[in-house]
């Protein structure tokens, strides 16, 4: 298909936006491309290939400590609602909405994000699923607070994210705990000996996996909705109040869409966000190596906000400078469709991967993913099976219909 047969691309609207979440959103469609699996089943053929080890690595979430590529999916998705957000209410607010309007849009937003999230997190169980950590729901919590600091000052803004974290933090540190004896585990709280001494034993006890603030607020707060068996802890670690610390990461995103709407040359606009995405690993790093706050994903704690955040801009310059500044778009057309409908991509990738699946080994064959061989099997699944949901998305780009909450 030639440049000119293809649907514009919108030239108004700034193309590695919708490029950088359309790359994050097809990652996550696709199921990283099945590479964790491919890795694990050339691994058992090859143990010592450095570069499958590698490969495993970057796409799965990290224990506790650390980061690979697959955690920074949600920090990305959630740092590109607050640069979204100054776009859209900037528009909204040029169209004349007035800001009361815009606030009910906001909460109804809230509301219907923490809905959907959990809807398609019920999806495979028999009752509905209170829980608050899938990425939807994190969002729709912190949505309002975002919207309450779209168009303040910079300092403003700036002062709130350090209070967010600083608050973040005192809460983890305060708290009474003892933490996890890594010699021990805790069974009752799903930690095994084993992975405590792998995974704990140079964390500090206020940041140890099922037994901190965020723990206890779970414990307390789940408890108290309607459920089949008393909540006692998340397999994953995972917590309610990660939404605190993550609305810094859209807040940070916010900043980040403010820039890119301001009048600055390209080119300086280029270089905050290269001279912020390195100030954001550097501090993350000597704060976590300092033994100030550890960067664990999984608690969303105040290093990972900042250490994180400093990866998303540096995708975000990358893209900007290739896309924006640079003009290089043809490439990026698969990405923008899906960036353009990226809730619709999310829900289909939610429901839908088992029952497409089946649907294409019904009708060509049960080892029809098995075309390129048993160990590339579950690539060719998952990319087979992205692409059905992208197929739809382009479906829907070409008739212009772009589902928005």
């Amino acid at each position: 298909m030639n440049e000119t047969s293809k649907p514009s691309l919108l030239p108004e609207r700034v193309i590695s936006l919708d490029a950088y979440r359309g790359l994050i959103m097809v990652t996550l469609a696709f199921q990283g491309f099945g590479l964790r699996k491919t890795a694990g089943n050339h691994l058992a053929e090859q143990p010592d290939s450095t570069f499958w080890r590698m490969i495993e690595y970057q796409f799965t979430h990290v224990e506790w400590v650390g980061c690979a590529y697959w955690d920074l999916i949600q920090p990305s998705f959630m740092f590109m609602v607050g640069v979204s957000v100054a776009y859209s209410y900037a528009k909204r607010n040029s169209l004349g909405h007035a800001y009361s309007l815009m606030l009910a849009h906001a909460v109804w937003r809230s509301l219907l994000l923490v809905g959907l999230g959990i809807l398609l997190t019920s999806n495979r169980t028999q009752a509905t699923n209170w829980s608050f950590t899938n990425v939807l729901t994190q969002i729709g919590l912190g949505y309002t607070f975002l919207f309450l600091l779209w168009g303040r000052p910079l300092r403003v803004q700036a002062l709130w994210a350090t209070a967010i974290l600083t608050v973040t933090w005192l809460a983890y540190i305060t708290f009474p705990t003892t933490g996890i004896d890594p010699t021990q585990g805790a069974a009752d709280l799903g930690i095994k000996k084993d992975w405590a001494q792998l995974c704990l034993s140079d964390v500090d006890s206020p940041w140890h996996k099922n037994a901190n603030v965020g723990h206890a607020v779970d414990v307390y707060l789940l408890n108290l909705l309607p459920r089949a068996e008393t909540f006692t802890y998340n397999n994953g670690g995972y917590q309610t109040i990660n939404f605190i610390p993550s609305i810094a990461t859209m807040l940070f995103g916010l900043m980040a869409g403010e820039l890119l709407r301001s009048p600055r040359p390209a080119r300086r606009k280029l270089s905050l966000l290269l001279v912020a995405g390195v100030i954001g690993l550097t501090v993350g790093q000597v704060l976590h190596l300092m033994g100030v706050c550890p960067i664990v994903k999984r608690i969303w704690t105040p290093t990972w906000v900042i250490f994180s955040t400093g990866w998303c801009c540096l995708f975000l310059a990358s893209l900007y400078t290739v896309i924006d500044v640079l003009k290089w778009r043809r490439w990026v057309f698969p990405f923008v469709v899906v960036g353009m409908n990226s809730i619709a991509i999310y829900a289909m990738g939610m429901l839908l991967k088992p029952w497409t699946a089946r649907t294409y080994q019904i009708h060509l064959g049960p080892e029809i993913f098995d075309v390129f061989g048993k160990s590339w099997a579950p690539t060719t699944e998952s990319v087979t099976v992205g692409l059905f949901f992208w197929l739809v998305c382009y479906w829907m780009f070409r008739r212009k219909i772009f589902l928005r909450l």
